[in-house]
């Protein structure tokens, strides 16, 4: 027996993805999406044709809808059904992804919460049982009346704001804001990652806003979504968005670059092969490798990085997930994508720059360029930022530390080219 979810963006039947009896993946466009030539692929990996699609094209894309590691872990087990089983997964979470999308079982088409399902802000004590719940029940997974999903090995849930309060989202309600508890195994995650967060959009990185919070001395973050948006008549709409490894058609599993995931070359290539203005989106995906070197995000591989398809054509999405992971030494300081052959901000030199160029496709002049100009931004407002972002509530002492090593990172790169000829 054939198992079938319908696709559905913005209201309209995008195709049908399946799971046969021997619990295979297939992806079919519906004939009405073909014929519209305005309506456009689900992916960069999944072109319009009338052939169906093979569960090794369009698992990368699907599959890369879904929580990762050990969130995927515990949200099969919660929902009860095996880690490895995407379809039922998105069966059972696919009603808000990332993106425009919705999954929904044949005969349930998308549809507006009625006016009695209204989300109800979460008081103090709802908050803290959500950030309880998190690291058990990822996306809160099996929660009556919610059907989330988000890719990721973080702990997080998708939810909307009432008046500024955090609220789950009534049943088919867009979510608008991400909530992300801090990660109990590394100290002050919440206010590492808002500091990062804060300090590219500072220098002037294209960055979805993020917002520290604390309910009874428990921190989490706050980040508005930059795949909705609230048009003119308050109605939340969502916006189509894929990461590089689903546009690549690579599985989440080997998002990894030494796993045989992107590399920085493949996601330039895709750039130009896809963005309606690539020349700008090139020059933003080098400016956020360069950051992301700096700040000790060495977790930057190709599911941090994403396509958003908006009434601007195809672009690179603004930036996200950025933690310095260099400030827990569990974690690896090794770059998930090296830079030109290089692994960490030690290892990189001007010769390293010179073949990341190469690779970039980009001259040598610019990134030495862009790499003075972003060291000198991140050592001119990391102060300034660490001290709008320190309150009573937050580790202070935390902030400083993450400021004190991010411009000793940002002197020492600027360093880099030093002694080189011009």
């Amino acid at each position: 027996m054939t198992r079938t979810l319908d696709i559905w963006w913005d209201g309209r039947l995008v195709g049908q993805l399946t799971q046969d009896k021997h619990g295979e993946l297939g992806f079919a466009y519906a004939p009405a999406w073909l014929d519209d030539e305005a309506a456009q692929p689900l992916s960069a990996s999944l072109p319009k044709r009338a052939e169906p699609f093979s569960r090794r094209e369009c698992r990368p894309f699907f599959g890369g809808l879904l929580p990762e590691e050990s969130q995927r872990d515990a949200a099969a087990q919660a929902l009860g059904v095996s880690r490895a089983n995407d379809f039922a997964l998105l069966d059972r979470l696919g009603g808000d992804v990332a993106g425009a999308l919705q999954l929904l079982p044949p005969g349930e088409g998308p549809t507006a919460p009625a006016p009695d399902q209204r989300p109800t802000p979460l008081a103090d004590a709802g908050l803290i049982r959500v950030l309880d719940a998190l690291p058990v029940r990822p996306l809160l997974a099996g929660e009556e009346g919610l059907r989330l999903s988000l890719a990721g090995a973080q702990s997080k849930v998708p939810v909307v704001l009432v008046d500024g309060a955090v609220a789950l989202p009534a049943p088919g309600q867009p979510t608008t804001h991400i909530l992300k508890p801090p990660i109990s195994r590394f100290a002050a995650t919440t206010e590492n990652e808002a500091f990062v967060m804060r300090l590219a959009a500072a220098i002037g990185l294209d960055v979805a806003p993020v917002e520290a919070r604390i309910v009874q001395d428990r921190t989490f973050l706050l980040v508005q979504r930059y795949d909705r948006v609230i048009g003119n008549d308050g109605f939340v709409r969502r916006i189509h968005q894929e990461d590089f490894c689903q546009a690549l058609g690579v599985p989440p599993e080997t998002k990894y670059a030494s796993e045989g995931g992107p590399t920085f070359k493949d996601c330039f290539a895709l750039l130009r092969r896809v963005a309606a203005r690539p020349a700008v989106d090139v020059l933003k995906l080098l400016d956020a490798v360069i950051f992301n070197a700096i700040a000790g995000n060495a977790d930057a591989h190709g599911k941090n990085f994403s396509i958003l398809y908006d009434t601007e054509g195809p672009r690179i999405a603004p930036l996200y997930d950025l933690l310095a992971t260099v400030a827990y030494p569990d974690l690896s300081p090794k770059f998930a994508m090296k830079i030109g052959k290089r692994g960490t901000l030690a290892e990189l030199d001007a010769k390293g720059w010179a073949a990341f160029a190469a690779d970039a496709g980009l001259g040598l002049p610019l990134i030495r360029r862009r790499v003075a100009e972003i060291s000198k931004g991140v050592r001119d407002k990391a102060t300034g930022v660490a001290a709008e972002l320190s309150r009573a509530e937050l580790d202070r002492t935390a902030i400083e530390q993450f400021a004190d090593m991010v411009r000793d990172r940002a002197e020492r790169c600027a360093l880099t080219f030093a002694g080189t000829a011009r």
